[in-house]
């Protein structure tokens, strides 16, 4: 018999919430990088002021675009917590995608959006 294993209804309710709640967090960090990079508060007359700011100007522009990076980076956090709640609904969380056998619970709480266990992540290298 190839029977997959799944976790329990009330096992992907407990994970469910764990990633309703990392996706609500992360959108707000993801509001905070956009705010950063795009000057959202700024009304727009810092730069005619005649002083001679070149090395805060540089500053800045490397600090939106660190800032910008991590917006990228916070969306594809979001997409992939987001499609880990799709799984959820299939039954599929948590389920190797490479070997078909259970996460480790462990895991998923810490990396929840995973879909590699620890066994399968190690081979890879």
């Amino acid at each position: 018999m190839t029977d997959k294993v799944q976790y329990s209804d009330a096992d992907l309710a407990e994970f469910k919430t764990i990633i309703e709640e990392r996706i609500a967090q992360a959108e707000h960090d993801l509001e905070l990088y956009q705010k950063a990079y795009r000057n959202d508060g700024n009304n727009g007359t810092e730069d005619t002021a005649p002083q001679f700011k070149s090395y805060d100007d540089g500053s800045d522009v490397m600090s939106k675009e660190r800032n910008a990076q991590l917006a990228i980076r916070q969306e594809r956090f979001i997409r992939d917590l987001k499609m880990a709640l799709v799984r959820i609904e299939n039954k599929t969380y948590g389920i190797c995608r490479e070997t078909g056998k259970l996460i480790r619970k462990e895991r998923l709480k810490l990396v929840p959006h995973t879909t590699l266990s620890i066994d399968a992540k190690n081979n890879r290298k």
